[in-house]
């Protein structure tokens, strides 16, 4: 925690404080404590940090938070109360006599809270300094994301095996006598998640046009000889921690237009990995695939290639680094998406993508899953 420690000294700042759940992911990495109530962080110079919750989660948070915790009662906010009604400035009277000294707190601070204590003491604003440590995985992370990754691949492989088992009726496909669907596809890989006790929310099966809008989830019956998009992104109910996959398939021979299109993304993705390592920008990686798909004719813009080439992964689905036009120094431990597509309306679209960890001579692909389009 040396680069938290080392932004509190610049600002001369005497502690950190972060309020919230657990769905912030910075205090869930802090705090390792989950929780669907907002709870106080508070990081001293020179401590471990110190988890400030309600009577109701003390004995809870005693065994589950990797810091110690302390109720709201011992940190004197019940008797705040009694003196002041307002909320916030009974959390930030609690906060500052704890700490006695300027605070530094994040950019999703609340604003309220960030005021009241200012009254007293002064307020400094980090720069996102735990959402940059949380991008560099230690070998535990990289381990929770690979489980939750063999999760993701066995409910892809659900799906890419309902769609391969599909007939074909006057263009729709059927499955066991009815219409095979977006949201039915979407169900089965949802309850194969629930079954490995991760969860997944917005997941997309696109089917034909749709698949020009790189981010619609789709629905409806799916068509033979057309690009159908999956797009998984779940999390683990245990550990928190997220994975990303995404494949493109047609059930039969789709349009030479997809075809090339599948090509392209698919060598495209290749050159990608071969130049993602620790020491290199994020955004040179993406440029290298822009430039690749020029060169096959493909444009990057409004259609073509519209979005970055990939984002880190771990307790969001979309953390930092960035592989895009204003990619970050790539780090050795980052685990990163690489997700080149191209997407035409009246056409279609095609994404394939993996996820991965950086290396110093490297890329490690986590994802195991073949790539294949015609079913």
């Amino acid at each position: 925690m040396d680069a938290l420690e080392a932004s509190m000294a610049e600002h001369g700042a005497d502690a950190y404080v972060l309020i919230g759940s657990s769905d912030n992911a910075d205090m869930r990495y802090l705090t390792r404590f989950l929780t669907t109530d907002p709870v106080v962080y508070i990081k001293k110079l020179g401590d471990e940090g110190v988890l400030i919750v309600s009577q109701m989660e003390i004995g809870r948070a005693h065994r589950e938070a990797s810091i110690p915790a302390m109720s709201r009662a011992d940190a004197g906010y019940l008797r705040i109360l009694d003196e002041e009604k307002d909320r916030w400035r009974a959390l930030a009277r609690m906060i500052t006599e704890y700490v006695n000294g300027p605070v530094l707190v994040p950019p999703t601070f609340p604003y309220a809270l960030g005021m009241a204590i200012k009254e007293r003491f002064p307020v400094y604003l980090d720069a996102g300094t735990v959402e940059k440590i949380r991008a560099v995985k230690n070998r535990g992370e990289i381990a929770h994301i690979g489980k939750v990754q063999r999760a993701t691949e066995a409910a892809m492989d659900l799906a890419v095996n309902l769609i391969r088992q599909a007939k074909p009726r006057r263009g729709l496909l059927y499955l066991d006598g009815s219409p095979l669907t977006s949201e039915r596809v979407r169900l089965a890989m949802h309850g194969s998640l629930m079954s490995r006790r991760c969860a997944a929310r917005e997941t997309i099966v696109s089917c034909g046009e749709d698949t020009a809008t790189p981010h619609l989830i789709g629905s409806g019956p799916l068509r033979e000889h057309e690009p159908i998009v999956i797009d998984i992104f779940p999390w683990s109910e245990e550990s928190g921690y997220y994975s990303d996959m995404t494949r493109t398939v047609s059930r039969g021979e789709p349009s030479s237009e997809i075809v090339d299109m599948y090509c392209a993304v698919r060598d495209a993705q290749d050159r990608a990995a071969a130049a993602i390592r620790a020491g290199t920008e994020g955004s040179a990686v993406h440029q290298a695939v822009v430039d690749m798909f020029r060169e096959r004719g493909y444009a990057a813009g409004l259609q073509g290639f519209t979005h970055n080439l990939g984002h880190g992964v771990g307790l969001e689905v979309h953390e930092l680094p960035s592989l895009g036009p204003g990619g970050e120094l790539l780090q050795a431990g980052n685990v990163v998406t690489n997700e080149p597509g191209l997407y035409y309306p009246g056409t279609g679209g095609v994404r394939i993508e993996n996820i991965g960890v950086v290396t110093r001579s490297g890329f490690r692909c986590l994802t195991r899953f073949p790539r294949e389009l015609v079913l």
